[in-house]
């Protein structure tokens, strides 16, 4: 168990927030199959002094996800303080603040994983969001470093701790690396011999027993998972499964599998509309398909879902392509 603040984190698996893909209908499913704690997507802390919508929505917390945090990102402390100051009144169990997503539109602002560049302004803007967090924890995302001539998360990760940061995640890769080579996970153990504060583990958990490896390799406090999720949500189920029992799981089979991902976008349905939901689904769908025979077209198939209706014949596609053995029918 995790404990920051008055926050317990009872296992050792979470969600990462990924922009555009831990919607909240995302967070409520991995929390349901055992991620222990989720993070949401980021939200833009000027967006949210300007009073944009969009960015507001990003912070809306459910009782199904928790415990769960908000995050921001931005490289001004007086914004971030006031952005921090208005994510209070939406209930997370913590705010998160970002300083690692290497996009260039993020970096290019000065935000993200561009923070690691000016490791006092990273805490200056722990101290400021402490300030408007009125008491609920602040923890912080980070990366190994900007590049390899500037490997300085143990620098950033002690001054952060300093600054008030109740926990701190890393990802074991730079900036410059994106999301290859394989991470470096002696940059998490590294992190974690420095600071006092829990650390959680982020880079290529994509089976459970990756998450096992982490787990010994480094000594962290929890490993989060990211990409190793989509369109594999139970990947939760199976680490908790291997962690606990020391049993590992098999994968579901196609029909729990198109269940899954029938519920899962009905709920981005519901959340967001149809317009919207199905468009946004379509990248989930093609997540689901893989390992499928004939994953490659069927993905096109996805490419074309407009209305919630179309889901449907997808799955009876997918199935006809891959006819369980038992001779079962949907």
């Amino acid at each position: 168990m995790i404990k920051i603040g008055k926050l317990e984190i009872k296992g050792i698996c979470a969600l990462a927030p990924m922009a555009g893909v831990a919607d909240k209908s995302f967070r409520e499913l991995c929390a349901g199959y055992g991620a222990d704690y989720c993070v949401g997507e980021m939200a833009s802390a000027k967006g949210l002094i300007l009073g944009d919508r969009k960015s507001e929505a990003l912070l809306e917390v459910s009782d199904r996800e928790r415990p769960a945090a908000v995050q921001l990102f931005g490289c001004e402390p007086e914004y971030m303080e006031r952005a921090a100051a208005k994510a209070v009144g939406y209930a997370p169990d913590a705010i998160d603040i970002n300083m690692g997503c290497p996009t260039p539109k993020i970096t290019s602002n000065g935000s993200g994983s561009a923070l690691l560049k000016n490791p006092q302004l990273c805490a200056d803007i722990v101290r400021a969001v402490v300030r408007g967090a009125g008491g609920i924890p602040v923890t912080v995302k980070i990366r190994k470093g900007w590049d390899d001539d500037s490997v300085n998360c143990v620098e950033v990760a002690k001054l952060c701790e300093d600054a008030g940061a109740a926990m701190i995640t890393v990802h074991a890769r730079t900036r410059a690396q994106m999301y290859a080579p394989s991470a470096d996970w002696s940059a998490i153990k590294a992190v974690k011999e420095a600071v006092s504060v829990p650390v959680i583990g982020n880079g290529d958990i994509f089976v459970a027993d990756d998450a096992m490896r982490m787990l010994e390799q480094t000594g962290c406090d929890a490993v989060m998972v990211g990409r190793g999720a989509l369109g594999n949500p139970w990947i939760f189920r199976q680490i908790n499964s291997l962690y606990e029992h020391s049993r590992p799981l098999p994968d579901p089979g196609i029909f729990e599998r198109m269940n899954v991902m029938y519920k899962h976008i009905a709920a981005m349905v519901e959340d967001k509309g149809e317009y919207v939901g199905m468009r946004e689904a379509r990248k989930h769908a093609a997540w689901y398909l893989k390992g499928f025979r004939g994953a490659s077209r069927l993905r096109g198939e996805c490419a074309k879902l407009t209305v919630f209706g179309d889901l449907e014949g997808l799955i009876r596609k997918v199935i006809e392509a891959n006819p369980p053995q038992d001779g079962a029918s949907l």
